[in-house]
């Protein structure tokens, strides 16, 4: 009996203390719940920087129809002024092949109720046209931006099963009393 408790502490002991191991195992099991944490905070927090960015580049796109250099540019399309505006502005995280937009002249603010989204059967935006008005006139501008979520398994838990959130930006204004060329 001597022996085996000499050999015991000599040999097995240090064997049957040994916890090297224990702090790899609990990580293992903790390594794909704080794995998808991480992904999801990262996921969440640049589909809000785009969200951002859309408002910001919208506010920028509008303060050209506000002031009237949308209307007043000669020999280029408005609507791409406006979209090159925009794109300039949020290029970084947004597709600009993917900005839907809308700009609505209206008689009166209270008109604003009548222009609600409408969308297609795919969820697209469906635009009233382009028509940036005149001197002193208001304008609704809407603009719709369907945002890809770029990691499958978060963009299924945040998006649904498309992994696609959609924004919108919506501005109503009235443009400044300048000097309107163009004939209106």
């Amino acid at each position: 009996m001597v022996g085996f408790k000499k050999f015991f502490d000599r040999i097995l002991k240090p064997y049957v203390r040994r916890q090297d191991g224990t702090t790899a195992i609990e990580f293992s099991l903790l390594a794909i719940p704080y794995f998808l944490l991480t992904l999801g905070i990262i996921e969440l927090s640049v589909m809000y920087a785009s969200a951002s960015l859309l408002e910001g580049a919208t506010g920028s796109a509008a303060r050209l129809i506000r002031t009237g250099q949308i209307q007043q540019a000669t020999g280029q399309d408005p609507e791409t002024v406006f979209r090159d505006a925009m794109c300039d502005y949020a290029r970084v995280l947004i597709n600009c092949n993917d900005v839907q937009l809308e700009v609505v002249q209206m008689d009166s603010f209270a008109d604003y109720g009548t222009y609600a989204p409408q969308f297609d059967a795919d969820g697209n935006l469906l635009s009233q046209g382009f028509d940036a008005g005149g001197s002193n006139d208001r304008v609704l501008i809407r603009v719709a931006y369907r945002y890809h979520m770029m990691t499958p398994f978060i963009g299924t838990l945040l998006a649904g099963p498309n992994s696609e959130r959609l924004f919108m930006s919506t501005i109503v204004l009235q443009t400044e009393p300048y000097e309107f060329q163009g004939g209106a």
